[in-house]
Formats: C-alpha cells, structure tokens, sequence
C-alpha cells in the first residue's frame, strides 16, 4: 500500500513557501513546493481560504506594522517588506490599515485573515494556527481587552520614570495575592503578567520569568503574550470546551479551575485594571479616551454612527 502523506502536511509546506523570505513573487513560491504556479494556487486558496500573493503581502504589512513599533524607519521597513519604494509601501499600508505608516499605531498589528495566519513577534516566525472564528461577543471582548492594553501602554511612554512609577493609590489591591498596585507601572505589569501565568498554566508550563516592566519592555511583553491567549480561547470556542476543568499546576497546592471561569476571570480583572489605568494616566496628566468597546469597535470597522 502506498503510504500517502496528511493534507495539513502539505498544507504546511505550501504555506512554507508563501512565507520563504525568498520567495517574493508566485513563481518563487511554486517552485519552492515544487508545483506550477496555477495549481500551488489552486491549492493554497483551498486550503487557506485566501491567494498566495495576497497572504504574503497582507503577512509581510503585520510584520511591517510590528517593526514600525518597535522603532525602525519607514523606509527600512518598506524595503524589508519587499517594496520597491517607500511610496509604493505606504500606499499599500495605509489601504490595509487606514493610517499612513507614520502615524502612530493604536490597536493590534494583526490584519483581518481568514485563516489564522499572522506575524507573530518578537521574531521573524510565522506560524499556522487553525483560527476559528469565536462566538462573535466572546471575540470582541477578548481582542477589545488586547487592543486597550496595547494603547495603553502605549500611552504610559509619555510618561518620565518617576511620574510612571510615584505611588497614586496607596494600598490599592485588586486581588489578595497579587500584593499592591499602586502606580502605573505596577497596574499595566500585574495586567501583563496575568495572561503570562494563566497561558503559562493552561499550557502546563512552568511559571514564566518576569521580565521588565518599562513601557517599551511591557509592550514587548504584550506582544508575545496576546496572540497565544487569543489563540488559547478561541480553541476553548471551537472545541466547545468552557467546562472543562484545568488542574493548575502552578499554584500551591494545585487548584482545579473550569476554563470558562479563567477566561471570564482575565476580562473581568483586566477590566478593572485597565480603568485603573486610565484613572492614573489621566491624574498624570496624559489624555486617554474612555475604554468604551462600542468607539473601538466603530474605530476597528471603520463604522461610523
């Protein structure tokens, strides 16, 4: 009997060939999974539900709008992207992402797909993760909660050290064992560093080292850590699995937890912490809007009232 290898295999070396840093135009790519150009994209658009070029140039813009973050220059970034000019460049970013490439970003640097294909940082790695569409409700909740983080954060860098660390409610304590978050920087940090645990317990890792907490090195943080919890609940969604029971490893002693509870339990305390914050970034003096997920979602789909 020939043995014949699993589609999602396949799946996966067409998608290695989208992605190939090498590969920038739809020949590249065919060769690089030794098919022609008309059948590698028959079968990347059936599997992946979107055109190869179109996947690479809408993966490579996250990638770009990522970078733009972290400092690089415009005009880097548009040649690293495959670009043959920074104009042609910030045609093509400001069509996808409704901002011009030097604007300062607010929300994720995600674009919408209909596969789950994304840029995932701080490296240069891309990964297939089946993406299921959630319970529309659950989805907005979930990247609302992100995307706020993101600008807030965002916002906190406009602060000096000691005004994002001065203490602004003394012995404020939003859970018992958390201890004190009485500054900006100790409200957005414990608000990081939430998901960090429980995507940590959830995944039955151990608990994750506690990196630093200035703005810069927060979003970093951020970054990594919302794509995995985004993608963490939207398997809970799609396998149906909010009761199921997760046995916590990380607490002392373990602690058996229904995972429904632990998402309903991150977007409530990450709520209260993200109005937290904007009640101190306000007291420091940096404007901040009111958090209202209806002016996000308008802003997101570009829906005006």
């Amino acid at each position: 009997m020939t043995e014949t290898r699993p589609a999602r295999d396949r799946l996966r070396e067409l998608l290695d060939a989208v992605l190939d840093e090498g590969h920038r135009r739809l020949d590249d790519m065919a060769g690089g999974a030794h098919s022609s150009p008309y059948h590698f994209a028959r079968q990347l658009s059936a599997g992946a539900g979107e055109p190869p070029v179109a996947m690479r140039r809408r993966v490579m813009l996250e990638r770009a709008a990522w970078q733009l973050r972290q400092g690089a220059t415009v005009t880097d970034v548009a040649f690293a992207a495959g670009y043959e000019s920074v104009d042609g460049f910030s045609r093509a970013f400001s069509s996808a992402f409704g901002r011009p490439p030097s604007q300062p970003a607010t929300g994720s640097h995600w674009l919408p797909a209909p596969n789950g294909i994304h840029f995932h940082p701080p490296t240069s790695l891309w990964v297939h993760a089946k993406e299921a569409t959630m319970n529309p409700l659950t989805e907005q909740l979930v990247q609302h909660d992100l995307d706020d983080t993101a600008e807030l954060i965002d916002r906190a860098k406009q602060l000096s050290d000691e005004d994002y660390r001065v203490v602004r409610l003394p012995g404020n304590t939003v859970l018992s064992w958390d201890g004190e978050e009485t500054s900006v920087a100790a409200v957005l940090e414990h608000h990081v560093w939430a998901k960090e645990v429980w995507v940590a317990s959830i995944e039955g890792g151990e608990i994750p080292a506690r990196a630093g907490d200035e703005p810069a090195e927060l979003r970093a943080r951020h970054e990594v850590i919302a794509p995995r919890w985004l993608a963490i609940v939207r398997d809970i969604d799609r396998r149906g699995a909010w009761d199921d029971r997760l046995v916590d490893a990380l607490c002392e002693p373990p602690e058996s937890f229904q995972l429904g509870s632990v998402v309903a339990h991150v977007l409530t305390f990450g709520a209260h912490r993200r109005l937290m914050a904007r009640h101190l970034l306000r007291s420091a003096g940096v404007e901040v809007d009111h958090g209202d997920p209806i002016d996000w979602l308008r802003r997101r789909t570009g829906v005006t009232p």
